[in-house]
């Protein structure tokens, strides 16, 4: 038993992976894995939302994991696993349901904008997707959740379900807290941005992807958006300036103000220039070792089996627990 506190969180298999998901995401991980008991798992779950095609979900979902792998997760420090190989996620799913309220669940943002991107699947478990995000964090008594500013409204949901149960029973979840990064924590698209770098884009000049190779990237920066001020500085008004200044101080892990002073007099192809290249360096030892990885398909059989069942461990006992409080009868 370890008295490290304990962080959750996960990535769906929706496509290959952004330096959105690298930036804002997998590198925090890595750092916080050292200090506390930390449990990362591929949400395949979540992505059957939207319709899959099954080899594309599950070559989706080892990609995932290779990254993970080769951005710094270590197996012997963090629990990495499938969402699916532990089913107690969608059976505490289900008991939580009766503790989430139709009108809490209809007023979800990410519910309200991805039922108008799908409005001819609107489907239940879009609708209960966040009950399921609850699950995924209450079944390991998670202290923290490292989690973008778009998911803070499930996180919300997720406490506040916690509460509940625990008021009505006795006190039986951890309460969860928000871990999000001050810089980078939201990756903006390079074409628009005012908006989230994503894999959904239509415009692939809008997100790296980790996949990307050295040219890929450095053409997507030299075509990235900027404004026509001119000047680099740090500001809400010049969100494309900002965006690649955000990126260069996560990855190299100095202020804003220093990287701004270092392109007093410069134009913006010298700062797309050098934030490709940081990129780059960044990227670029991640792409090889998660394609190296990926042609060793019975080592990533061998970290997602023991990480699944290390987790179930630890999940199980969550849900017996679960399972006696609400009343149902034990099978033996």
């Amino acid at each position: 038993m370890t008295d490290k506190k304990t962080i959750f969180s996960g990535i769906q298999p929706s496509g290959a992976l952004t330096l959105g998901n690298y930036l804002g995401a997998i590198k925090n991980w890595t750092s916080m894995q050292e200090d506390y008991q930390s449990i990362f798992c591929v949400v395949d779950l979540h992505a059957i939302t939207v319709p899959k095609e099954p080899k594309d979900l599950r070559k989706n979902t080892l990609e995932v994991l290779a990254n993970y792998i080769a951005a710094g997760l270590d197996p012997d420090k963090a629990i990495l696993f499938v969402q699916s190989h532990v089913p107690a996620h969608a059976e505490l799913a289900w008991v939580l349901d009766c503790f989430a309220y139709f009108g809490e669940l209809s007023r979800m943002t990410q519910f309200k904008d991805k039922s108008q991107k799908q409005v001819g699947n609107i489907n239940a478990g879009l609708f209960n997707y966040p009950v399921l995000m609850a699950a995924d964090i209450l079944l390991y008594n998670t202290d923290l959740v490292p989690v973008g500013e778009d998911q803070r409204q499930h996180l919300e949901l997720a406490r506040d379900i916690a509460q509940r149960f625990n008021n009505r029973f006795s006190p039986t979840f951890a309460v969860p807290e928000p871990y999000i990064s001050k810089i980078g924590a939201k990756v903006m698209s390079l074409q628009d941005p005012t908006s989230k770098m994503s894999k959904s884009d239509d415009n692939q000049n809008s997100y790296i992807l980790l996949s990307d190779d050295d040219d890929t990237i450095r053409r997507k920066f030299k075509r990235a958006v900027t404004d026509s001020i001119g000047v680099v500085n740090y500001s809400e008004d010049q969100p494309g300036v900002k965006n690649m200044i955000d990126m260069m101080a996560k990855i190299s892990g100095r202020s804003v103000e220093s990287i701004t002073e270092d392109y007093l007099g410069q134009g913006y192809a010298k700062l797309k220039e050098d934030t490709a290249e940081v990129v780059i360096q960044e990227i670029a030892p991640i792409r090889e070792e998660a394609t190296r990885l990926l042609q060793d398909k019975k080592y990533l059989e061998t970290i997602y089996q023991k990480g699944a069942d290390r987790a179930e461990a630890i999940a199980m006992k969550m849900l017996r627990k679960v399972y006696k409080k609400v009343g149902f009868v034990p099978r033996r």
